[in-house]
């Protein structure tokens, strides 16, 4: 099993979701997030006074799959996300040991 976190644009949120939902994973965490990666954040005016945003809105999309879902997962995700424009975003895998429903206990992927 595999955990995917993705750190997307929030304008392509939609896209994303839809992606997965069209390769049949449901199952996600989606928070609002703040930050900033090699663009850094950038300047704005707001009543005449000039200010640096530097921790932009992103969107982190956090699933764990079965292995077998893993690279459809990836190139849906990519292909979703990607403007080909400095910030599109970054996903992170890890590995996972042990996933535990809570309410029957069912163990590995059974509880995904």
């Amino acid at each position: 099993m595999m955990k995917i976190e993705a750190i997307i644009q929030p304008s392509r949120f939609v896209s994303v979701k839809e992606a997965l939902h069209e390769i049949g994973i449901e199952g996600m965490t989606v928070t609002e997030v703040r930050g900033h990666g090699r663009q850094k954040g950038h300047t704005e005016i707001y009543r005449g006074r000039e200010y640096t945003v530097d921790l932009l809105p992103k969107m982190k999309v956090e699933m764990v799959l079965p292995d077998a879902l893993v690279e459809k997962a990836l190139a849906a995700i990519r292909n979703a996300a990607k403007t080909g424009m400095i910030g599109d975003g970054k996903i992170f895998l890890s590995k996972i040991d042990e996933a535990i429903r809570i309410r029957n206990d069912d163990r590995g992927e059974n509880a995904l």
